[in-house]
């Protein structure tokens, strides 16, 4: 179920480019992605620009897209200014901002953050109720303003469907999102991550998946989730097996990514952002272009 007053769509994108090119290359790509039909794209936050600022500036220049955050830190400020600014941005763009919280890694929050990361499960419950309570005195949107959690574990998930609208899981596979969706229950919103690779030459995709997917998979956060999902600690070596790396990244023709796409929603998504790999080198509006045809029909 799509969050109350927003409408992100079936598919949107998740890229990292929009938080460190310059604005005016952002806002003409923001304004293409809105025109090819994307519901939603998800910006990041971890050494990039603030992703309030970024998804101010982007709103702006767009007419439906909806922004949301991929995630937003707890660890980077405080709850009341992460509820200031939520409940401001729907206030200023109406059903078209969508704030994605989590509680991040060890190792980004201590090198990013420059703070200690403490009990995740614990200290989530704790800013929710906090952000909860927060008012300001201003005029607030014609709508409640939207959250979800970067949830993974049973715990967070369940979490997810009983304090927020709903679960943003990242690096995960359709069978993780038929798992998360029967913890969440029938109602809660599920935006899953996939990342996709348009090639059929498989020694390409992969490597540009071992390329990805080597940061991600010294996390622990990461690591246990995959091993939740039945792969072995031999599939997380050397930036990943095959099999883990073919599971991970969706790669092929433009109507084989959309079929590896349904499988997230026939499992239980309501929204997939498509990743583009290779990432962070330039911004992928020729895949977009490319895809936008077959995923947007087949979802």
């Amino acid at each position: 179920m799509q969050p109350g007053g927003s409408n992100l769509g079936p598919v949107g994108v998740w890229a990292f480019q929009f938080s460190v090119s310059a604005f005016d290359e952002a806002r003409e790509w923001a304004r293409e992605v809105d025109q090819l039909g994307y519901g939603a794209i998800w910006i990041p936050e971890a050494g990039v620009r603030d992703p309030f600022v970024t998804a101010t500036a982007l709103l702006a220049v767009t007419q439906r897209v909806v922004l949301a955050t991929g995630i937003a830190s707890i660890w980077a400020r405080p709850a009341y200014t992460m509820a200031a600014a939520h409940q401001s941005l729907e206030a200023a763009f109406p059903g078209r901002f969508l704030l994605g919280l989590g509680v991040s890694h060890e190792p980004a929050v201590k090198g990013f953050f420059r703070t200690e990361y403490q009990k995740p499960y614990t200290t989530m419950v704790e800013y929710l109720a906090a952000m909860d309570r927060v008012a300001i005195m201003a005029t607030p949107g014609p709508n409640q303003p939207q959250k979800v959690l970067a949830a993974l574990g049973p715990k967070m998930l369940a979490l997810a469907g009983s304090a927020t609208a709903g679960a943003h899981p990242y690096n995960v596979t359709p069978e993780h999102t038929a798992e998360a969706r029967a913890i969440l229950g029938p109602e809660p919103f599920l935006a899953v991550e996939h990342a996709v690779c348009l090639t059929t030459d498989a020694h390409v995709a992969r490597a540009s998946g071992r390329r990805h997917l080597s940061m991600y998979l010294g996390l622990p956060n990461y690591r246990n989730n995959i091993h939740r999902l039945g792969f072995t600690e031999a599939d997380t070596e050397d930036g990943g097996s095959d099999r883990l790396v073919d599971a991970l990244v969706a790669w092929g023709s433009e109507a084989e990514i959309a079929e590896k796409v349904g499988e997230h929603h026939a499992a239980g998504a309501d929204h997939v952002c498509i990743q583009v790999l290779p990432n962070r080198d330039q911004i992928p509006l020729d895949v977009w272009r490319a895809l936008a045809p077959a995923l947007l029909d087949e979802s």
